[in-house]
């Protein structure tokens, strides 16, 4: 595995995010905004669901019906909200972190709501869906930020361009590197774990995701939360990344990152996007009508 990609890992690893080198935890309970689940049944999924189709296929079609959430109508709330729970490698260990994150989208300002469960030795483990009562029963942290310092993962937004998007993502001058799959892919996994993206947004990042090299489609499975998805997943410079997404709505629901060879295989990450919407303040609980209106992805 190249200098560069070690480089690129722990970038990728820094961003997913702010939230594990800070090693706090938070209570989750009354605080994170809700509304309805946007699980569909089977007989009602979209047609990127069909057999037959490549993972580019269902992709290209995905982006081109994407279906809009209730969060999507809330542009004119001034924070963006992002509740994540991730599993990263730390040395030789296994960090297990809770953020809820409000970004005032004008000045970069926020808070994020953390907490953190006890690291796992080893690196050789596979999340389970009882480990999120670890995190549940976790004490808690709530961090503030003044303005400027809550920053997302592209300062100058997304581009409305699937190739500009991709561009900054995974430099071109990089597409021959064994690399370039992984970090294109991970590009794509750090723009929905920082930025609350819009149906167009969402398309957009589709459209990146069709084009990482090698891609290949999965079938349907769940998430530790229970939710169903699509599976794409990528092999490329000794890793699997595996990325779950929501058939009607094309939100990412998980992404996972497994090391398959050299000195410590095993688990690289595992992130749960369980809710993303908008919201009037930082204040917990949030309104009734900002309630309703964010996207309970869980």
């Amino acid at each position: 595995m190249t200098y560069l990609t070690l480089t690129a890992r722990r970038l990728l690893t820094a961003l997913l995010g702010g939230i594990l080198v800070l090693l706090t935890a938070c209570q989750t309970d009354g605080t994170a905004p809700s509304g309805p689940d946007t699980t569909r049944p089977a007989a009602q999924q979209p047609a990127a669901t069909a057999a037959g189709l490549t993972a580019q296929q269902r992709l290209d079609l995905l982006a081109s019906t994407v279906t809009g959430t209730p969060a999507d109508t809330t542009a004119g709330l001034p924070y963006t909200y992002l509740h994540l729970q991730t599993w990263a490698r730390a040395s030789n260990t296994i960090v297990r972190s809770d953020v809820r994150r409000w970004r005032h989208e004008a000045d970069g300002s926020g808070r994020e709501a953390i907490r953190r469960a006890p690291n796992l030795r080893g690196v050789n483990h596979q999340p389970t869906s009882e480990e999120r009562h670890d995190l549940r029963r976790a004490p808690q942290q709530s961090l503030q930020y003044r303005a400027g310092q809550l920053h997302p993962y592209l300062p100058g937004g997304i581009p409305a361009d699937s190739g500009e998007l991709a561009t900054l993502l995974a430099p071109p001058k990089l597409i021959d590197e064994p690399a370039y799959p992984r970090l294109l892919a991970g590009g794509v996994v750090a723009v929905a774990t920082s930025h609350h993206l819009d149906p167009q947004q969402r398309a957009t990042t589709l459209r990146v995701l069709a084009t990482v090299p090698h891609i290949t489609y999965q079938g349907t499975t769940t998430d530790l939360a229970g939710r169903p998805g699509l599976a794409f997943q990528i092999t490329a410079d000794g890793s699997t990344s595996t990325l779950l997404i929501h058939a009607a709505t094309g939100e990412l629901l998980a992404a996972k990152e497994w090391i398959d060879g050299g000195r410590r295989p095993g688990l690289f990450s595992y992130t749960l996007l369980l809710d993303r919407g908008r919201t009037s303040s930082t204040d917990s609980p949030p309104s009734p009508a900002t309630a309703a209106a964010a996207t309970h992805l869980r």
